[in-house]
């Protein structure tokens, strides 16, 4: 078999990079534009191309011509635009500078005609600017030839051991109908509590208070007030379970600013929870930045460790961040978990990477998943309209092969 090369744009410390080459992929160029970043990336992809510079100034021709290939030999462009601008947290606007990485990405897909793409990002592009936005970029990938799907992917479905929620855009242009890949753990109930374990990543681990040789797995020294808010904290349990004294002056603010002040439900940020004990028996929240911040261990009095992120990240021990503490959280909580790029490069590889012969390919929506919910906000119904009609424009399957309409109603 021959050897399957990818291009792997907003690259980060290298999570989807890795995923991809454990399935057999070559990263054969590579773009990061964040020193610390940067540094963690060489350091464990050495005989990637890498390149720092702004992805607006890249002449992707040229980077073609660098690698010895031309437009439409390369595999797969993977990698997910900085999505900061996207989340609920942020600002949620489509003039958001961030937001404008995603044209940049679809530009260097114009240039390269990579048989397969697969671009990921947070929930909150389903619902920005009422699914107009991502209704907008869809018709672009149109327009490049691509067929593709949408899908909001639950993580732990595929052996990563947290409640990580992420939109995967992803498609080809050779006339293959995509499937989604098995899940390895069905979640049936509305909490998902089902798959890998916290107490299941981290067995094996020393403690922290250990000598021992791995890199990142230390904690600061915690403040008496938090030392006793942690040790009160049961498992599932947060800052509003603690008595009212006891819970942080923002925290309180910001629950009462939530009831009070009547501000949209998506310019709130996320839930004002604080501190949170995790359960042994059950996935981990989604490793975000705060981690280091704000997750207890499970069974011990202290805040989660570097490198215990990096495991429910699904990063192994020997993969070697570089920064400080906040830029390698930051790298790991924006990662793409490894486990779950993996899953989907086998499935990719599995599903083909030759044209099919003798199908006439329409570009479009071919299919997409928005939720396990069993309601949706007015918002996500709106995208959910869009991408419905979007996808009656598109190709119909017959015998899992792509035919014009006129052709299959015929």
């Amino acid at each position: 078999m021959r050897e399957l090369k990818a291009i792997s744009l907003f690259a980060g410390a290298g999570g989807c990079s890795l995923g991809f080459t454990q399935a057999g992929f070559k990263i054969v160029y590579a773009n990061e534009i964040s020193n610390s970043a940067v540094e963690t990336y060489k350091n464990n992809f050495p005989f990637t191309l890498l390149d720092d510079r702004d992805i607006n100034v890249i002449d992707f021709k040229l980077v073609l011509s660098e690698i010895n290939l031309k437009e439409g030999e390369v595999d797969i462009l993977i990698g997910g635009p900085p999505c900061q601008g996207f989340s609920t947290a942020g600002s949620r606007q489509d003039t958001d500078p961030r937001n404008q990485l995603l044209k940049s990405y679809l530009k260097a897909l114009l240039v390269i005609k990579p048989k397969w793409f697969l671009m990921e990002n947070v929930e909150g592009l389903l619902t920005l600017k009422n699914g107009e936005f991502l209704h907008e970029t869809l018709k672009e990938l149109e327009n490049l030839g691509y067929s593709f799907r949408v899908d909001k992917i639950y993580a732990q479905e595929y052996g990563v051991p947290q409640r990580r929620k992420r939109i995967f855009i992803w498609g080809n242009n050779l006339g293959i109908k995509i499937s989604l890949p098995e899940p390895q753990h069905i979640l049936t109930n509305s909490i998902f509590n089902n798959g890998v374990s916290v107490g299941e990543v981290l067995k094996g681990l020393p403690s922290p208070k250990e000598k021992h040789t791995i890199t990142n797995h230390e904690y600061p020294n915690v403040s008496e007030i938090n030392l006793k808010r942690i040790s009160l904290l049961k498992p599932g349990q947060t800052m509003k379970d603690l008595p009212e004294e006891l819970q942080h002056e923002s925290f309180k603010k910001r629950a009462n600013r939530r009831v009070a002040d009547g501000m949209p439900s998506e310019k709130r940020g996320g839930a004002p929870s604080g501190l949170k004990r995790l359960k042994i028996n059950e996935p981990s929240l989604t490793i975000t930045s705060a981690a280091i911040r704000e997750f207890i261990h499970p069974e011990e009095n202290r805040p989660l460790t570097i490198r215990e992120c990096a495991r429910i990240q699904t990063f192994p021990d020997n993969f070697i961040f570089k920064g400080n503490n906040q830029q390698v959280i930051q790298q790991i909580g924006n990662a793409i978990p490894p486990n779950l790029a993996r899953v989907f490069a086998l499935h990719i590889s599995s599903l083909g990477m030759d044209k099919v012969n003798d199908v006439n390919i329409i570009a479009g929506l071919q299919d997409f998943s928005l939720t396990k919910a069993q309601a949706m906000s007015p918002a996500l119904e709106n995208t959910f309209k869009l991408l419905n009609n979007l996808k009656k424009r598109g190709a119909i399957y017959q015998n899992d092969f792509i035919f014009e309409k006129s052709e299959a109603i015929l």
